[in-house]
C-alpha cells in the first residue's frame, strides 16, 4: 500500500508493518481513514531509521501517533535484540520512556512521547541540565532484573576484536588498533576501584535521547540499545562527552571538543546529580566522583571510536563513521597523558589542538 511520505520515504512500507499499523489504527476507534496515513523521517538516529507516523482523527487537530523504528544493519555487532527488548518492556512497564505497541521482523512500533527532544544547546541550560542530572541518579537506581556485572570492559574487547575483523591493515595500522587491547586492559586495571558505584546505566545519553515535558518539566530519557550495568562515572563521562556533539549540522560526525564542560560546570552537575538523591553531598564525594568521570572519559573515546569503525562497514546511514572514529581515538591519545600521568603514544593521527 502507498503512504503519504511527505518526501521523507519512497515506495511503501514492509507489507508485515502496514499490516501491523492498520491493526493499531482499526483498534483506536477514532482514526478517521486508517490508510491516510503520514509517514515523517526523524533526523539523527545514527543506529535505526526512525519514523513518524500519523493519522488524522474525528478529533480537529489531534491526530494518532506513533514512531516506528526500523533496525540499522549490522546491529547485532553491538548488542543483544532480544536483551533490548526486555529492558524496554522491563522499562516500560516500570513508567520509564515509551509504551512497546508491536514488532515486525526489521523493527517495532513504539508509543509516540509528546514531548520535546533536546537540542545540543539544551545540554547546557542549567535547569534542564538539573533535570538530567537527577533522572540520570533515578535510572542508575533501578533495580534491573538479570546479572548486574559490569559490561563495559568485556562489550570493548569484543568490539576490538570485530573492528580487527572488519578494517583492512592500513586500517588497523591507521588507528592503533593492535595497541588497544594493551589501552584497555591499562584502563581497566587504572581507573576502576571499590569505591565506584555500579548502576544501570543507558551508556548513550546524548541530548538526543532526552525529552522535556515543557509544561510539567519533566524528563524521560529513550533509546535504551546500549543500556547495561556499568560504573555510573562512565554514563556521566559519557554524557558530558556528548556536550561536543551536535548531530543536527551539515557535518553531524564533526566533535567540538572546546564544547566540554569545564571544571566548574562538571562539579556543578555531580553535586546536583549527588543531591538528587536526598542528602547534601561532601565537597569529597563530589571531587571523587568529578574525577573518577574524567579517567572514565577515556574509556568512552575508545568505545565510541569502535563503534565508529565497526558502523562503517556494516552501517548504511548517512554518517561518516571513520573521521567520527579517528576523532574519538585522537582524543584518547591526546588526554591519556594528563588524565592518568603517563606517556602518551605518538604518531598516532595528526591531533587537533583541543581545549578539553
Amino acid at each position: 500500500m502507498a503512504v503519504k511520505t511527505n518526501g521523507f520515504i519512497d515506495g511503501s512500507l514492509p507489507e508485515e508493518l502496514m499490516q501491523l499499523l492498520l491493526s493499531l489504527a482499526s483498534n483506536w476507534g477514532d482514526v478517521i481513514d486508517i490508510s491516510a496515513l503520514k509517514v515523517v523521517h526523524l533526523s539523527g538516529a545514527m543506529t535505526n531509521e526512525v519514523y513518524r507516523i500519523s493519522w488524522p482523527t474525528n478529533k480537529e487537530n489531534v491526530p494518532r501517533t506513533v514512531l516506528v523504528r526500523i533496525y540499522g544493519d549490522g546491529v547485532e555487532l553491538f548488542f543483544n535484540r532480544d536483551e533490548e527488548i526486555r529492558t524496554f518492556e522491563c522499562l516500560s512497564m516500570h513508567g520509564y520512556g515509551p509504551k512497546l505497541l508491536g514488532q515486525f521482523r526489521e523493527g517495532r512500533v513504539e508509543e509516540f512521547i509528546h514531548a520535546r527532544t533536546l537540542s545540543a544547546a539544551d545540554l547546557r541550560d542549567p535547569e534542564i541540565s538539573a533535570l538530567i542530572a537527577a533522572k540520570m541518579r533515578e535510572f542508575h537506581n533501578l533495580d534491573m532484573p538479570g546479572p548486574k556485572n559490569v559490561v563495559l570492559w568485556d562489550r570493548m574487547r569484543n568490539w576490538l576484536s570485530e573492528a580487527k575483523c572488519l578494517c583492512s591493515p592500513d586500517h588497523v595500522k591507521e588507528y592503533k588498533l593492535d595497541s588497544l587491547e594493551k589501552e584497555i586492559s591499562l584502563l581497566e586495571k587504572s581507573i576502576s576501584a571499590s569505591h565506584q558505584e555500579i548502576g544501570f546505566c543507558h551508556n548513550d545519553l546524548q541530548y538526543g535521547n532526552i525529552m522535556i515535558d515543557e509544561q510539567s518539566q519533566s524528563i524521560t530519557i529513550i533509546d535504551y540499545e546500549y543500556a547495561s550495568y556499568n560504573p555510573v562515572a562512565y554514563d556521566l563521562a559519557n554524557h558530558f562527552c556528548e556536550m561536543a556533539a551536535n548531530y543536527h549540522t551539515d557535518t553531524p560526525h564533526i566533535l567540538d571538543y572546546s564544547k566540554y564542560p569545564g571544571l566548574e560546570e562538571r562539579r556543578r552537575f555531580v553535586q546536583q546529580y549527588l543531591r538528587s538523591a536526598g542528602d547534601e553531598p561532601s565537597d569529597e564525594a563530589i571531587e571523587q566522583l568529578a574525577d573518577d568521570i574524567e579517567k572514565y572519559t577515556l574509556a568512552n573515546h575508545i568505545f565510541w571510536g569502535l563503534w565508529g569503525l565497526i558502523s562503517a562497514h556494516v552501517n548504511h546511514i548517512e554518517f561518516q563513521y571513520k573521521e567520527y572514529a579517528r576523532q574519538r581515538f585522537e582524543q584518547y591519545w591526546l588526554r591519556k597523558p594528563e588524565i592518568l600521568d603517563v606517556k602518551g603514544v605518538d604518531g598516532f593521527v595528526e591531533q587537533r589542538k583541543c581545549d578539553l
